[in-house]
């Protein structure tokens, strides 16, 4: 966690021949808001004795109160590395200020299995997240409660299948799944369900999220994000969570070969500052990566304009779904 931030206040220094030459801003036509997000925490912890039960996850055989610790620990890094993923171009704007805001708000903790179902397709039991939300009673949760993410913590190990992201609420399912409409119980409000892995680190459960920002502003507006923003592989536009601007194969973080880059002075257009980046930009480490990619999405104040119109704050379309839906709001004004 120090690492991350130390790397976080490193980012910031940036040289000045990196600056953005964004118009002026005109706060008046853009979206600014704060987004709270309330997250209720659900853990199968599957025990045998002081233990995490091998035979039940395949790969995690901890004493119960080291993974509840790490997941303790790695939430509050989860927490940290998205509100500072939601500022935009903090490494040249050290004044920006996030558009997420995460608040737990429930915490719930099972010794048992995850439930589980023999879903037609998979090689092995899917994660019965329609029991799971029984369980917890969601609906109070997400239309009392006011939730709109729910963090799952629970194993893969190869003996179980899960979706990183899946979501659920008036407007479909947009997420990195199989956008099954039956497999989340389906309320007035949109609430998303992130599964992560209690083997696995930070990086891992915010990838999930990196995947569900990608298929939501695709879902919105296909050729703006993914053919102008994300661009083709080694093309030099932003990239996606598993290709950085000089990727050349999945999970290409490492990449030491240099590419001349758009990322930080990003327009639509193509017209922005482009700049040597390899690697060394985010040290080879992926949740930096991710944390560099999330800061370059078009967010608050970003004065950016496509065919003489702003662009909107993105961030709207994680931190309040329902109400960019009901706007009909899109990447454009």
């Amino acid at each position: 966690m120090n690492d991350l931030l130390m790397w976080l206040k490193q980012l910031l220094r940036i040289d000045s021949s990196h600056a953005s030459a964004t118009p002026a801003i005109d706060a008046t036509q853009l979206t600014s808001a704060q987004f709270e997000i309330p997250v209720l925490l659900v853990h199968y912890f599957p025990t045998k004795g002081n233990l995490i039960d091998r035979s039940v996850t395949g790969d995690v055989a901890a004493p119960l109160d080291v993974i509840r610790t790490h997941t303790r620990t790695t939430t509050a890094q989860v927490i940290a590395a998205l509100e500072q993923g939601s500022r935009f171009r903090a490494y040249q704007r050290p004044a920006a200020t996030p558009s997420l805001h995460y608040t737990v708000v429930g915490s719930l903790e099972f010794l048992e299995p995850l439930p589980t179902w023999r879903k037609p397709g998979h090689r092995v039991l899917m994660t019965d997240y329609n029991a799971i939300m029984a369980r917890i009673d969601a609906r109070r949760w997400v239309m009392v409660e006011g939730v709109k993410e729910i963090w799952i913590w629970g194993y893969h190990g190869g003996v179980i299948d899960l979706w990183e992201s899946n979501m659920a609420g008036p407007w479909g399912d947009i997420s990195n799944s199989d956008r099954d409409p039956h497999d989340l119980p389906v309320f007035d409000r949109t609430y998303t369900v992130y599964h992560y892995n209690y083997g696995r680190g930070p990086s891992e459960a915010v990838e999930d999220h990196m995947h569900q920002i990608e298929a939501v502003l695709r879902h919105i507006d296909p050729d703006l994000f993914w053919n102008k923003f994300v661009g083709k592989p080694g093309e030099g536009r932003c990239g996606w969570a598993h290709y950085p601007p000089n990727g050349e194969r999945d999970y290409d973080w490492r990449n030491r070969t240099v590419v001349m880059s758009d990322i930080e002075d990003w327009r639509p257009d193509g017209g922005g500052q482009k700049i040597p980046i390899n690697c060394d930009r985010w040290q080879g480490d992926s949740l930096k990566w991710f944390i560099y990619w999330m800061q370059s999405l078009p967010g608050a104040d970003n004065g950016l304009t496509y065919r003489g119109r702003p662009l909107t704050n993105w961030w709207t379309f994680i931190g309040d779904f329902d109400g960019a839906m009901r706007a009909r709001l899109g990447l454009v004004r």
